[in-house]
């Protein structure tokens, strides 16, 4: 309906000399009716107008999908987000891989894969694009009611999320540090005015300020006497894979920054020159998954192969990094389950507690699949992820010596740098 009435705009406003903006006032009559009908403002309607053209005359095949249940309307909003960077004649070939994409992933976790995929297809690289969306950066007040107001940095993907990451792990300290002071100082009764019972978020906020006006946090729980506390000490982590052929300047397809979205490859590669540590993934030529890493040993290097299989938190539809859970025993510990990479796998601390404390049921298949079982009975199968970044050999490469060829394989490869301090949908029917 929405679709329909955008286009009767469009052909109220035919002909009609174009210096009285026609088409915008045929627009904004038709939507003003419709707003008057739904009771919503005119401008609200105005814009699903706009979306709901791009959705039917952009994007038939995902309307299709989902009106036929095959996707959600989150993957369908996915779709037309990374769509947008695409000319229309590229769009075709897009829609139908990221249709197939779709149905194996929720809207969360296939994202940040087709903002890639999108990249790939694209006329204009995505590094020329960041470096003029870059220039656009800056740092802006909105006033709020109440004394508040709200601070919007608008700055790369890779500063943003390595800035919350830091601001969250030293609100953290604070938080477990408070937690343990009332463990073993427990007050009989506390006064009103107890001075520290903020959440995280509250500590997050108030050690962003303090970062910014003092240069470090005002309250710092691990300091004692005179001497500065570790929460200074406490770095950004952000977790990047790379193609081995754009770390090394052979292309500029994107990285993937796990867990957000897509970042250039200018960006990708200063990141792992001044990484302390990378990790090669060796993936499956055919699934893509990852099956080995460049060591393998316990301790240090389970987790950087765990790290690289997993990628990010194994629960069913969560896509928390990697680098922010926590490795759990599949089998517990208590109950003989060893300490072996058939037997761990990477959940945030909300899903780990889920797993300990609720009747949630999971085993692990080989291959790092997990098979959840839910309190009513019901069967969630989690693959382990496939890099959504990677390079391709081409069919014409010929076979090493002594392996047979096969033409439809492609062999994929992935940098994963860890760097420090560098730098779910319900399915509803369609309205239109």
């Amino acid at each position: 309906m929405l679709a329909r009435a955008g286009r009767l705009a469009e052909k109220q406003a035919r002909g009609a000399s174009a210096n009285v903006r026609a088409h915008d006032m045929a627009l904004r009559s038709i939507a003003a009716e419709l707003a008057a009908l739904l009771g919503v403002a005119d401008r609200t309607v105005q814009a699903r107008i706009g979306e709901a053209r791009e959705i039917v005359e952009g994007y038939p095949s995902a309307l299709e999908a989902w009106e036929a249940g095959r996707i959600t309307r989150g993957h369908l909003r996915v779709i037309v987000d990374a769509g947008r960077v695409l000319p229309v004649d590229r769009r075709p070939a897009f829609e139908s891989e990221a249709i197939e994409r779709c149905r194996l992933d929720t809207p969360g976790r296939v994202r940040s894969a087709l903002e890639i995929l999108a990249e790939q297809i694209a006329q204009r690289p995505f590094t020329e694009r960041h470096a003029d969306a870059a220039a656009g950066r800056g740092v802006r007040l909105i006033p709020g009611r109440d004394g508040m107001c709200e601070i919007v940095a608008t700055v790369p993907t890779v500063i943003g999320d390595g800035i919350l990451d830091r601001l969250t792990q030293q609100a953290q300290v604070i938080v477990d540090a408070r937690a343990h002071d009332d463990a073993t100082e427990p007050r009989a009764a506390a006064p009103a005015d107890d001075p520290d019972r903020r959440s995280l978020d509250q500590v997050r906020a108030d050690v962003f300020s303090d970062l910014l006006l003092a240069g470090s946090p005002a309250l710092d729980p691990t300091a004692h006497g005179d001497g500065p506390g570790a929460l200074g000490a406490i770095r950004a982590q952000v977790q990047v894979v790379v193609s081995a052929l754009t770390l090394t300047g052979h292309d500029h397809q994107p990285a993937d920054l796990i867990g957000r979205s897509p970042i250039d490859a200018d960006t990708a590669r200063t990141l792992a020159a001044d990484a302390p540590s990378l990790t090669r993934l060796l993936t499956d030529p055919v699934r893509g998954t990852v099956i080995a890493v460049d060591r393998y040993r316990p301790t240090g290097d389970q987790r950087r192969h765990l790290r690289a299989r997993d990628q990010h938190c194994r629960w069913p539809g969560c896509h928390r990094p990697a680098i922010r859970c926590e490795i759990d025993h599949t089998i517990d510990a208590a109950k003989g389950g060893p300490t072996a990479l058939g037997n761990l796998a990477h959940l945030c601390q909300r899903h780990h507690s889920t797993k300990q404390f609720t009747p949630w049921r999971v085993r692990q298949r080989p291959g790092g699949i997990l098979e959840w079982t839910s309190p009513t009975g019901r069967m969630y199968r989690e693959d382990a992820p496939t890099p959504p970044v990677g390079f391709h050999l081409s069919p014409e490469s010929p076979p090493a010596p002594g392996r047979d060829a096969r033409p439809n394989a492609a062999s994929r490869g992935g940098i994963g740098a860890d760097t420090r301090d560098r730098m779910g949908d319900s399915l509803v029917p369609a309205p239109f």
